[in-house]
């Protein structure tokens, strides 16, 4: 057997106690006899969804001998509310007991530094190995297969049924919405996301006329009854007068063609966009990323990349795509597409000569110009968010999904975490507040001098006359809770530990396999060390006088089979973007380790 390094894992706490159990509540000893998949994640993350999605089937395949846990540990204020944590266990269709940790007390507990980190726990109570980021399924699947035989061999491996019990389902004609179109005879078309379909309905917003996809995951071309969608959002009219789909966990541009039923596909495989895939080519060549709003601006289809925190175009007389602005790296950063940083886009909205942008991940409103520059209206970065109106270099969003052109020239931002709808006027530079009391806004369309907003968490379509006066509210700011860690002024030594998962090795048939990316938040921070590199550790120097600040790290590493017998072996990307608050302090630590996968055995 592999030798590993074993730390007793801590307690389970969690203010917000326990979902998907039946209300009971569990502790580390009674799950002792199992392999225990601890997934600490946030669901305002875009690469959580994704590790999601990851285990569902290693949660199948193991369901007799594993049992994963969420840790549900919030980033935003909304997400430390416990019946925001309920809707979004459903909306996600999580399928595994979660724990509601509001106050982060497990997440500091494990050493948890980003979202998602996955720790594993073995049958005897022992973290085993810890990963951060995306790509690591394969990697926890042989880590699986090694302690099932290594613990069924010594008679600590307790096969038997897990503690997940499912939630009653409720009835209703939407579920989750996302996105709204309003179609040409007053009626709608909105992506039903958590059910897996589209649902047309008439002018009033809840009559159905019709439904679009068999209502099961899945991706499949075809008519109304045999299409397959996978957790649709963004909606957009195509020039030829069918109607462009978001398909976001398919990785895919769907169209539908309202007068026949038919689903085809435009652009995606089915697979997930990774570093080192291609970036431009045949529309339906090309992998894709979590697409989650879409719109036309100029002569192409724009995407809201939110699993690369990008933007993309389809260009449909070519039958393509390409990369139109962000880098990959997550922040937020204007200028020239190819050098802006964008974090999980989310929203868009063509109006003039501009292309609003709902930029989730750093509570803020974007727009692309013409000439494909980028510029930020609203918002400040990672860290910063809140409800606060006024000139817009002070006004606040919390985590907004969506935006809408008004006829004024001004935009209604969907600002979802703080249940309400926005308002920036460009001409005067002012944020205000048109409505609150809505419910996880995620979208709003124009309709005859109302907005039709999609309330997606009370599942429905509420029509909202506009207001002559702004609303008004108290302020309010915030900053992610996180606590900072302490660092020594000086040189930092910065590690990202990676272990190649058992089998396999650092593929360098091509160059280095590993990468590196490090800036920081006042970018002043950093006297030395930033940029980028392929060296998974540096020495970082701190600037003399600046005391507090984020640091950015992005690492990347690619695995393959260790088998010199096989040409043509299995390959695997991991991948991590860290923001680590730090403060420097007198007798703060000189080293910054940060584990993609393995364990730190410096720790």
């Amino acid at each position: 057997m592999t030798a590993r390094a074993r730390v007793r894992a801590p307690e389970l706490i969690g203010k917000g106690g326990w979902l998907n159990t039946g209300d009971r509540q569990y502790t580390l000893a009674d799950l002792r006899g199992r392999i225990v998949i601890l997934d600490f994640w946030t669901f305002c993350c875009v690469n959580c969804l994704h590790v999601l999605d990851e285990l569902r089937e290693l949660e199948e395949k193991h369901r007799d001998t594993v049992v994963i846990i969420g840790v549900h540990s919030p980033k935003f204020v909304h997400e430390a509310e416990h019946q925001a944590v309920v809707d979004a266990v459903e909306r996600y269709e999580v399928h595994h007991p979660v724990l509601d940790d509001p106050e982060l007390v497990t997440w500091k507990q494990y050493a948890v530094r980003a979202w998602p980190t996955l720790v594993v726990v073995d049958p005897e109570g022992y973290v085993v190995a810890q990963h951060a980021g995306e790509g690591h399924a394969h990697a926890i699947e042989k880590l699986v297969e090694e302690l099932e035989a290594e613990h069924a061999a010594k008679g600590t491996l307790r096969r038997g049924d897990g503690p997940y019990v499912a939630p009653e389902p409720v009835a209703t004609h939407l579920r989750f919405p996302g996105k709204a179109l309003a179609l040409p005879d007053g009626g709608f078309l909105v992506s039903d996301t958590t059910r897996h379909r589209l649902v047309e309905l008439e002018a009033d917003g809840e009559t159905v006329r019709g439904h679009f996809g068999a209502g099961e995951r899945g991706f499949a071309d075809g008519s109304a009854e045999e299409t397959r969608f996978s957790e649709p959002q963004g909606l957009a009219v195509l020039p030829d007068g069918r109607i462009a789909v978001a398909d976001t966990v398919n990785h895919a541009i769907r169209a539908l063609d309202l007068a026949t039923g038919v689903t085809t596909t435009l652009a995606g495989t089915g697979r997930q966009w990774w570093q080192g895939s291609a970036t431009s080519g045949p529309a339906t060549e090309v992998d894709l990323s979590s697409p989650w709003d879409i719109a036309w601006f100029g002569d192409r289809l724009w995407i809201a990349m939110a699993g690369v925190h990008q933007l993309w175009t389809y260009d449909p007389e070519q039958g393509t795509v390409r990369v139109a602005a962000g880098t990959t790296n997550e922040g937020l950063v204007d200028g020239p597409g190819d050098e802006a940083w964008f974090a999980q886009p989310s929203g868009l909205a063509a109006a003039g000569d501009r292309l609003w942008v709902a930029d989730s991940e750093t509570s803020s409103l974007r727009y692309v110009d013409l000439e494909g520059a980028v510029h930020t209206a609203v918002g400040t970065g990672l860290f910063d968010f809140g409800h606060r109106d006024g000139p817009a270099g002070q006004a606040l969003f919390q985590h907004p999904l969506g935006v809408t052109a008004l006829p004024d020239g001004s935009v209604a931002v969907s600002d979802t975490y703080n249940h309400a709808l926005r308002r920036y006027d460009p001409e005067s530079g002012e944020v205000t507040t048109l409505a609150t009391d809505l419910r996880e806004p995620s979208d709003a369309v124009l309709v005859e001098g109302d907005l039709v907003v999609v309330e997606s968490a009370r599942h429905r379509l509420t029509r909202l006359r506009l207001p002559e006066e702004a609303v008004r509210v108290a302020d309010q700011a915030h900053r992610t809770q996180r606590a900072a860690t302490e660092v020594a002024a000086g040189t930092l030594r910065l590690d990202v530990v990676f272990q190649a998962p058992a089998g396999q090795k650092l593929d360098t048939r091509y160059g280095p396999s590993t990468r590196l990316l490090v800036s920081s938040t006042p970018p002043d921070l950093l006297a030395e060390g930033s940029g980028p590199g392929t060296d998974l550790s540096r020495d970082l120097v701190l600037a003399d006088g600046v005391t507090e600040g984020v640091l950015h790290v992005s690492a990347m590493a690619a695995s393959c089979d260790d088998d010199p017998a096989n040409e043509y072996p299995a390959c695997h990307v991991h991948q991590q973007d860290w923001g680590v608050p730090v403060s420097v302090t007198t007798g703060g630590a000189s080293r910054l380790p940060l584990v993609l996968a393995g364990m730190d055995e410096q720790g």
